[in-house]
């Protein structure tokens, strides 16, 4: 157990760099209703134990979300989020060393965690949905990570181009807050507004993302893109989870949001060394 007295400096540049090989982003929800592990880990204790765990597993990054993104979730309010996510933010910062980032859309929550001992702001509207929460994580230094995200489904939508246009407004919100480069990376949004067809190109053009010049996050651990195609319930998805994992690697992601810790970074290691050979 850490005092935080030890805790490693941070840096954005050097967790967000590909050359330090695939980095691992541990999802802890406390929420009652996420889809894969609603309720199992909203008291403080059973998200202290599930932390710790992911860290002993690998993860690099910690992260923690009090309210659910599912298909058809219950929208909370800042002051029920924050409820949620700052006394288990004090007790994880506490107990491991890995950084912490905080799922959140709103700024409010966002300045919560960061002053709780958050160091990422990890946004799923891409700093769009909040005006000011670029202006909160440029306020504490945090890294931001965000993602692509619509409200209605487009099937005749070139889901490639309409990331590249939404991410660069993102890209340029975080800028103009003072936000640098070197703390902005990019999620492509699997599951979030797309059909299953665009979900599986936003995988596979994981590239064109790169291209932009920022670091990727993909993020489709146990997701219903992934029960489609297998027939499976969440916790059966870990093999599905893991297959894109690694083809995202190797068009060029660099951190993996997943709930199975262990199972992505041992298969993301071994493809590692396949490709760098």
């Amino acid at each position: 157990m850490s005092d935080g007295s030890s805790k490693p400096a941070f840096s954005a540049a050097r967790l967000f760099d590909r050359a330090g090989g695939p980095r691992i982003m541990g999802i802890l929800n406390v929420t009652p209703d996420s889809f894969s592990d609603g309720g199992r880990f909203a008291a403080v204790e059973n998200a202290v134990a599930h932390a710790r765990a992911m860290a002993e597993e690998g993860a690099d990054v910690i992260d923690i979300g009090g309210e659910s993104t599912r298909p058809g979730y219950q929208a909370v309010d800042a002051e029920e989020e924050i409820r949620r996510v700052v006394p288990a933010i004090r007790a994880v910062r506490v107990a491991v060393d890995t950084p912490i980032s905080i799922d959140t859309m709103k700024a409010k929550v966002a300045a919560a965690a960061l002053e709780a001992g958050a160091e990422i702001v990890n946004d799923v509207w891409g700093l769009q949905r909040d005006p000011d929460i670029a202006r909160v994580a440029a306020e504490h230094g945090a890294p931001v990570v965000v993602m692509h995200h619509r409200t209605e489904v487009d099937p005749a939508l070139d889901i490639v181009e309409d990331m590249k246009r939404f991410l660069g407004r993102s890209v340029e919100i975080a800028q103009k807050a003072g936000i640098p480069d070197a703390a902005i990376a990019l999620d492509p949004g699997v599951g979030f507004g797309k059909t299953i067809p665009q979900n599986l190109i936003a995988i596979r053009r994981v590239d064109a993302l790169v291209a932009m010049g920022f670091p990727v996050l993909l993020g489709t651990s146990r997701k219903s893109l992934i029960g489609h195609i297998l027939e499976r319930r969440p916790e059966e998805r870990v093999f599905g989870t893991v297959a894109t994992s690694v083809l995202g690697w190797r068009q060029g992601a660099v951190m993996f949001r997943v709930h199975d810790v262990r199972a992505n970074r041992d298969a993301l290691l071994v493809a590692q060394a396949i490709l760098d050979a």
